[in-house]
């Protein structure tokens, strides 16, 4: 499959964020959920917590930083999203679900600055 360019950018920030949170002790339950709902981009395991991941790129953020444009009709489609996903898989339907956004800022010198917000935003 060829991707665009916006895509193969989008694709690069969900491994590098796949890559940190993996650091950070999470662990990969599924990547690129889609449905008729929506998207999202990484859903992970930490502990005893399903973690729903926006993942936001940036280059050269004149105007506002990654980790400010979730707004909340995107934070409502992701959790609309999420609960869809929790249908699907009832083995996971007892867990706690929290939503976090990992918000990748590249700067005019090609280097990538990572923000992880834990528990961003609530249903």
């Amino acid at each position: 499959m060829a991707y665009s360019d916006k895509q193969s950018v989008g694709f690069s920030a969900e491994q590098t964020a796949r890559r940190f949170l993996e650091s950070n002790g999470l662990n990969l339950i599924a990547q690129n959920y889609r449905c008729k709902l929506g998207e999202i981009d990484l859903i992970m395991q930490h502990d005893k917590q399903l973690v729903f991941v926006e993942v936001r790129f940036r280059a050269r953020n004149n105007y506002a930083s990654a980790a400010l444009t979730v707004g909340h009709i995107k934070q409502a489609r992701i959790v609309r999203t999420a609960c869809l996903f929790l249908k699907t898989r009832r083995d996971l339907s007892d867990s706690v679900m929290r939503f976090d956004v990992v918000a990748i800022d590249e700067d005019r010198d090609g280097e990538q600055h990572i923000t992880w917000l834990t528990d961003a935003f609530r249903p």
